[in-house]
């Protein structure tokens, strides 16, 4: 008789082979009752709605989301096909924040389809389908992507409510931005007779410095006997001009971003200090509170590190082949690295202070940073040595964020936007606050984000004259929630104001967080 453990691995295999095929939603059918009934007592499937399953860990906490999210939309990509075939779309306004690359899962996804109810379906951890009955985009004004049957470019644009321009400002922009000549709308406005469209895309393309087709949309529709009267749809205007022959909606998002959020960050920031007069100083000051941001940074990652093993591997009086515990070696292994990035970071922070560009600092050494965190690691096989090669080549999911970082393709036109945005920003502050929020929106590796993120915070700082700050590990939850609402709301004012509130408390000479007792 097959022993229990042997019943599970062959469930595992039927398992295995639905992902080798690409499968992420996973009907009834799909699995015989018994691998299905196996999989879920062992917590390797996770329901979503009858009859519908996806993949999980079972390691993951109860109730945990990041499954979810990191599915979902695969999921809702498979299940609307099986449900309504091909005669189905998101909605124009979901479509146009694909089309931009923000993936961020909403609250809810509405979906439209001539074969649709009219009905909610609820889905895991506060997310649901909202089916309408509603025409879909014309055979030419359809477009696929990722598995999702979204409205062309063009189409989206013509068929977005006014309200979505200011209410998605940064993603409104960066689609309009990615339209080349007006003859991309020109098709579908004349078809349609759309007069009013057509003024309305017309302001939108002069608010973002395209004049030359919001002319011709109005020049177009009025020789064609259109009264078109041009209305700017957006709240506001852009202080930045978006380069015309940009290809990619992602430099274009993260520059709309940075331009959207700098004011906020201003005006919520303790004034910088300035350049530090005492440089030697300065460093003593970064070498004491080592042990303390250790502890606290590693811990936020979840870490279990104490102050003797962070001193052990600083000193070099920790062996790691005389660790057998596994979880305690790879904190180790954690701690080791982060002692050895600290002191490549060190270097970054002395050039800062020297007067050298800051952004042109991050970019130039934080690959030095990265690799230094992640050797120990490498060097006892934990990782390969291929991971430390660079950016990421694949995606990532950050535990129970409706952030869906770009993906890895991305990623390669996302950086060397972000280190021109750095090192041409001259406020202090804004290089801090948004030099960390875009560097962890943007998630460049796979592993080590939020601690290369703190680092670079603190390069920040020390640029602008601000002293060493430590992040502490009691503030996660709001530092998490935080960077969440800046990342899926576009709403940067409760990270400023965290981050604001932990660097006053360093130039008043408050105490710095605390270290448990041994």
């Amino acid at each position: 008789m097959a022993r229990p453990q042997e019943k599970l691995a062959d469930s595992l295999r039927a398992l295995r082979k639905l992902q080798e095929r690409g499968v992420v939603a996973i009907r009834s059918a799909y699995l015989s009752r018994t691998h299905r009934e196996r999989l879920l007592r062992n917590g390797f499937l996770h329901q979503v709605i009858k009859g519908w399953y996806i993949p999980a860990r079972p390691d993951g906490a109860g109730g945990e989301s990041t499954t979810w999210y990191a599915s979902f939309w695969d999921f809702c990509a498979a299940y609307l096909n099986e449900r309504f075939g091909t005669e189905w779309s998101l909605s124009p306004e979901r479509s146009l924040s694909l089309h931009v690359g923000n993936r961020a899962v909403p609250h809810q996804l509405l979906v439209r389809s001539p074969k649709a109810r009219n009905r909610v379906t609820p889905l895991p951890h506060d997310t649901s389908l909202f089916d309408v009955r509603l025409a879909l985009p014309a055979e030419g004004q359809r477009e696929e992507k990722e598995g999702l049957r979204l409205f062309s470019l063009p189409a989206a644009l013509i068929a977005c409510p006014p309200g979505y321009f200011p209410q998605r400002a940064t993603d409104a922009r960066a689609a309009l931005a990615m339209v080349r000549d007006a003859s991309d709308v020109l098709a579908l406005l004349l078809a349609g007779g759309h007069s009013a469209l057509a003024g309305r895309l017309a302001g939108a393309f002069r608010n973002i410095g395209r004049a030359r087709i919001a002319d011709d949309i109005l020049k177009t529709m009025r020789a064609a006997g259109y009264d078109v009267r041009e209305n700017d749809p957006f709240s506001d205007r852009p202080a930045l001009a978006l380069p015309a022959r940009e290809q990619s909606p992602y430099v274009n998002r993260v520059r709309l971003m940075w331009q959207q959020m700098r004011k906020t960050v201003m005006e919520m920031f303790p004034a910088a200090p300035g350049p530090v007069a005492d440089i030697n100083a300065y460093m003593k000051v970064v070498e004491d509170i080592y042990v303390t941001d250790a502890y606290h940074s590693l811990s936020i990652e979840g870490y279990r590190v104490s102050p003797a093993l962070i001193e052990r591997v600083r000193t070099g009086a920790w062996n790691p082949d005389d660790d057998e515990d596994d979880r305690e070696h790879r904190n180790a292994l954690a701690a080791r690295g982060y002692w050895q990035a600290y002191q490549a970071v060190r270097e970054s922070v002395r050039k800062v202070l020297g007067g050298d560009n800051p952004g042109a600092v991050v970019d130039g050494d934080h690959g030095d940073w990265y690799r230094e965190l992640f050797t120990p690691s490498v060097t006892a096989g934990i990782i390969g040595a291929a991971d430390l090669a660079g950016y990421r080549s694949d995606q990532v999911y950050i535990r129970r964020s409706k952030h869906v970082p770009p993906r890895h393709e991305a990623v390669r036109d996302f950086m060397p936007a972000f280190f021109d945005l750095l090192r041409e920003e001259e406020e202090p502050s804004v290089r801090i606050v948004l030099g960390h929020f875009v560097f962890v929106y943007i998630h460049p590796y796979m592993d080590g984000n939020g601690r290369m993120g703190r680092f670079l915070m603190n390069v920040m700082l020390a640029a602008g004259g601000y002293p060493w700050t430590v992040l502490p590990v009691e503030g996660r939850n709001e530092y998490m929630a935080a960077l969440e609402a800046a990342s899926v709301k576009q709403n940067i004012e409760q990270f400023a104001a965290f981050l604001a509130r932990l660097v006053q408390a360093r130039l008043e000479g408050r105490p710095v967080p605390r270290v448990p007792d041994e």
